[in-house]
């Protein structure tokens, strides 16, 4: 995995939801959820459910679903585009799944699901979502803009604007790709 500045670390319990979406490193090609002996091994680092012993292949593609929907909202909090409705239409299902719902006690209310396994994953990551929805954090959990990284990100900028994992990687090859474009644009003229 690769080692980002401890700036870009979510806060709370946010900072899950990051490192879900990060276990796939496109400009590495490595997926710590590839096979069921790996993400079994990811879940249980994290203390979350899974499966007693090897998880079943569907429970690995859900998994590997809400992972991408997520990427795919955090793509949108980045570039300020709608969120993809492939990406609400797989959360939603997934949620359904898991029996996400709202339980009440005498300190308030949360989102839980009486379901074991990775519907309890899947249940917990998508509540941390709501929850950082309801308290503004969530906009700045972004998805770096650069299409052969999407390294999951929380932008602390004071105004925001954070659009790539790394400016001194990501951010100055989009740079040099936009100058390249524009002098080539002005050469055709």
């Amino acid at each position: 995995m690769s080692v980002m500045a401890t700036n870009q670390i979510a806060p709370g319990r946010l900072e899950l939801v990051r490192e879900f979406v990060n276990t796939h490193e496109l400009d590495r090609h490595t997926d710590e959820l590839s096979g069921a002996a790996t993400t079994t091994r990811w879940l249980e680092a994290r203390g979350l459910s899974g499966a007693d012993g090897l998880l079943p292949e569907h429970d690995r593609e859900r998994l590997v679903a809400v992972r991408e929907a997520l990427r795919l909202l955090l793509l949108a909090n980045n570039s300020g585009d709608p969120a993809p409705e492939r990406a609400l239409r797989a959360l939603n299902e997934q949620s359904t799944e898991a029996a996400l719902g709202l339980r009440f006690d005498a300190d308030g209310a949360q989102l839980v699901s009486s379901c074991g396994g990775v519907d309890s994953t899947i249940a917990e990551l998508l509540a941390i979502v709501h929850d950082s929805m309801r308290d503004g954090t969530w906009q700045r959990l972004k998805a770096c803009l650069a299409d052969d990284c999407h390294w999951a990100f929380y932008d602390n900028s004071r105004n925001h604007s954070g659009t790539w994992c790394d400016m001194s990687d990501c951010g100055n090859r989009a740079k040099a790709r936009a100058y390249r474009e524009r002098h080539r644009a002005h050469r055709k003229r």
